[in-house]
């Protein structure tokens, strides 16, 4: 079988979008020598990333990036000069792929909490991504929460929606080296102990939120006795709603936003943090908590969507659009050393049940059943 792989987000510090398609490319190569792949790529760091390494795999550029124009045209042109026996995406797929598709949809945030887009994404997404989901082949979900909610939402078959799980990437450890800890640490200004909390800095990771129970903690306690917040991550769309909340509670002296960080630096993060935060009130997985927990980090969640399926019992849940609960989590965690230790012991044990290579495995079964019918 030959299988093409639309790798567009690799490159582009597209945080879970990108880390997917790079996990799962290296994985299926790792496991299958038997298929051949290519993989389409726009980004010069993703073609010198995959180009070379494995020999059943070609890498192809395709451009321009932007999907308005490369989804439609370039890569449906590219699919008829080299033609492949299925093609696999996410989100997105041609209009007139000339063979099957298998689409990958993380999760339908944008058809729930449109405010929370950019009119035009959210138009764009609700457009393409349901005209895919009704007409590929066959759809892969992370979660049982967002398999159900695309057979309700979009009305599917059920035996076209197949549930794969991710992992967290084989890097993502604890950092025992406590020099490498305080050089990563001081290379992005943190300094002593700190809350951490990894997302795009945009509505639905409710960062706004996090700020303010932080910013209680901080009235009821005092500045010198509570730990640093450090928010990594890209500013995304309609991110002032996050430095608002900043600005507003007075705490930007005890908050630090490191921006973009690499995935070399961040598990030296996970490991040095007194304990992980990640209130988001929607996701489709959840890939930080994850990484957090393979790293021996105590875990801190909201208790909706995907989430609590993710985490188990190996963290904290709370409501995440209660600040006062947020807050009373949080204090949870920074007060009692034998919680974070027994949710460290938990996070660990957990965090191994997922494995990219049984990802890549799953994903192998759904494209050799869609093959078969």
């Amino acid at each position: 079988m030959h299988i093409a792989i639309d790798a567009h987000s690799v490159g582009t510090g597209l945080a879970g979008n990108e880390t997917y398609a790079a996990n799962l490319v290296e994985a299926l190569a790792a496991v299958d020598r038997e298929n051949r792949y290519t993989i389409y790529v726009t980004r010069p760091a993703a073609f010198e990333r995959f180009d070379g390494r494995w020999p059943n795999v070609r890498v192809q550029r395709t451009l321009p990036h932007t999907p308005l124009l490369r989804v439609p045209f370039t890569l449906s042109a590219e699919l008829r000069r080299r033609p492949v026996d299925l093609l696999h995406v996410q989100y997105t797929a041609p209009p007139l792929a000339p063979c099957p598709v298998v689409a990958t949809i993380h999760d339908l945030s944008f058809e729930h909490l449109p405010e929370t887009f950019k009119r035009r994404s959210w138009m764009q997404l609700r457009l393409t991504v349901r005209r895919t989901a009704r007409r590929v082949a066959h759809v892969i979900v992370p979660s049982e929460f967002t398999r159900r909610d695309l057979i309700e939402t979009y009305k599917l078959d059920p035996s076209r929606v197949s549930v794969i799980p991710l992992a967290a990437a084989a890097h993502f450890r604890p950092v025992a080296d406590a020099g490498e800890r305080e050089r990563v640490r001081r290379r992005y200004g943190v300094g002593g102990e700190y809350v951490l909390a990894v997302g795009s800095i945009q509505p639905r990771k409710n960062l706004e939120r996090l700020v303010r129970a932080y910013s209680l903690l901080r009235r009821e306690r005092g500045r010198s006795n509570l730990p640093q917040l450090v928010l990594v991550g890209k500013r995304a769309w309609l991110y002032g709603e996050t430095l608002k909340a900043i600005e507003e509670e007075g705490v930007g002296g005890s908050v630090v936003l490191t921006g973009y960080v690499s995935e070399g630096d961040l598990p030296a993060l996970y490991s040095g943090a007194l304990c992980f935060a990640y209130p988001s009130y929607f996701e489709g997985f959840g890939l930080p908590p994850l990484e957090a927990m393979s790293c021996g980090a105590p875990v801190l969640t909201g208790n909706l969507t995907s989430l609590p399926e993710v985490v188990g019992d190996a963290g904290l849940a709370a409501d995440p659009f209660d600040t006062g609960a947020l807050a009373r989590a949080l204090a949870r965690l920074i007060d009692d050393d034998a919680l974070r230790a027994e949710l460290r012991a938990r996070g660990l044990k957990r965090a191994r049940s997922f494995d990219w290579r049984n990802t890549a495995r799953m994903t192998l079964q759904v494209y050799r059943k869609t093959q078969e019918e």
